[in-house]
């Protein structure tokens, strides 16, 4: 048997058709009209010339226009390729260029910025007024195999070039855990957009399941109006949304429903998962980690959440993790079912993440005694702000000579207009005026460039360290500022 994205949908549809299969505001879809429209969906690109292995670039925000698209594209057995709708014309110009697909299909709010592309394209209204017509029979490529690619998710190179992440039929059927280990009366509000791979594995998790998913943006009232009038029984935010909806206040709304209040993708402060725990008493908290590349990592169970602080866990099932010696520390790699075919024609890349089987993350750990695996930092710890290269050792090396200065870690915080700035977390020496911004800017006079002194400082009372080696973590530091911890 072949595990095909286009088989879910499909079956969900026999099994369930009056279901809810996801919902966006007002508005919603079952597991019938998804089915059906998504059958259309695939006849209509069939008749303009989309067919099997030919790649459909998505350029939109989050809403239900893409559930058929994305379903018919696997259907006749071609390649979606969302697009960061966050993108400007010329950026999106860039990454649809790369991807050279047959057709970009562009929501109402973006196909004017696609004007002068010399490709074929349609908006969400000309493929809706199109497929009107069309027939809603099932919808199949005899030649399609588990095997062949699915999905391409574009990330960011360190050089600027985008790099396609190719998922794979099997891989993508695989990362959605069909049936969990909750039953179909449970659903899920999903905050991430539709250009990343986790608001397409939740959906694909929640449709192979038989349960229904619910999208909300990734702010505080809108997430909790969703878990409130969905009844929602699971909801998983990042670390930064988390932090949103708790200062916001949970207040006036009922989420008596909710049973999981998970959150991850990487190290977790533990502070937050108290402010959770304190929050939402009634539901049980996990943490996960992965990535695009890699699909599903570890998981932290709820058991394991205070003896166990800043750690990701231990192994999901059918995945391996080991650790690489390399200059800057132990890498992180995975072994799994899950992981990604490689970087769409960039061999390179390829070769250098995927090796005997095993994908590099770029991630550094730490692996306890237990086997529980605590993320410390980046492989190549660079940071990147307003275009210049910033290594975080030769900053520290600088401010730890301050008087005031007892122990020092330099991360990269994200920012809108630097892209990254540095920012020196600082634990004061005793006896000593904890120092300021200016002054340690000023200690790096003669020493530093001025695009390598830090324009952030953060005071904290001890720098996070794993309890296996000691080692500073970072990643945990930019999650707990990001955060506002």
């Amino acid at each position: 048997m072949q595990l095909l994205v286009g088989d879910v949908v499909r079956n969900a549809a026999a099994a369930v058709p009056a279901k809810v299969a996801c919902t966006h505001g007002d508005d919603a879809l079952t597991y019938r009209q998804l089915d059906e429209d998504s059958n259309r969906v695939a006849h209509t690109l069939r008749g303009i010339g989309v067919g099997h292995g030919d790649r459909v670039a998505w350029w939109g925000d989050t809403s239900l226009e893409a559930m058929p698209l994305f379903a018919g594209v696997a259907k006749v057995g071609a390649v979606f390729a969302p697009v960061n709708a966050r993108l400007s014309a010329d950026e999106a110009a860039v990454v649809v260029g790369y991807a050279r697909p047959r057709l970009v299909v562009a929501d109402d709010a973006h196909a004017p910025m696609t004007e002068g592309w010399d490709l074929p394209r349609r908006s969400h209204a000309e493929l809706h007024r199109a497929t009107a017509d069309a027939r809603a029979d099932p919808a199949t490529e005899p030649a399609l195999r588990e095997t062949d690619p699915h999905v391409v998710f574009f990330t960011s190179g360190s050089t600027g070039r985008p790099k396609g992440v190719v998922l794979s039929h099997r891989a993508s059927t695989l990362r959605a855990f069909p049936g969990g280990i909750t039953g179909a009366t449970t659903s899920m509000v999903c905050t991430f957009p539709l250009f990343h791979m986790a608001g397409w594995s939740m959906a694909l998790n929640a449709w192979g399941a038989h349960r229904s998913v619910h999208y909300a943006p990734p702010e505080a009232e809108p997430v909790l109006r969703a878990v409130e009038r969905h009844r929602a029984t699971e909801l998983y935010c990042i670390p930064a949304v988390w932090a949103r909806v708790l200062d916001h206040g949970l207040g006036g709304f009922d989420l008596a429903s909710l049973r999981t209040a998970d959150t991850g993708t990487s190290a977790t402060p533990p502070e937050l998962i108290e402010r959770i725990r304190e929050a939402l008493p009634d539901t049980i908290t996990r943490v996960w980690y992965g990535s695009t590349e890699g699909g599903p990592g570890t998981k932290l169970l709820f058991e394991d959440l205070l003896r166990k602080p800043g750690s990701v866990g231990r192994p999901q099932p059918a995945v391996w993790v080991a650790l690489e010696p390399g200059p800057e520390g132990d890498e992180v790699c995975v072994r799994s079912p899950y992981l990604m075919d490689g970087y769409f024609e960039h061999p390179d890349a390829t070769a250098e993440a995927l090796r005997d089987g095993w994908y590099h993350t770029g991630d550094l750990g730490v692996l306890d005694d237990e086997g529980f695996l605590s993320i410390v930092g980046r492989a190549r710890e660079l940071l990147r702000s307003g275009g210049e290269t910033v290594a975080p050792g030769e900053v520290e090396a600088v401010l730890v000579s301050h008087p005031s200065v007892a122990e020092v870690a330099v991360v990269g915080v994200p920012d809108p207009k630097w892209g990254e700035v540095v920012c020196a977390v600082v634990v004061a020496r005793a006896g000593t005026p904890p120092p300021d911004l200016d002054a340690l800017r000023a200690h790096c006079d003669g020493r530093l460039a001025p695009f390598k002194r830090p324009r952030r400082l953060e005071m904290v009372a001890e720098l996070p360290r794993t309890a296996a080696t000691g080692q500073v973590q970072r990643t945990l530091l930019v999650e707990r500022i990001v955060a506002g911890g």
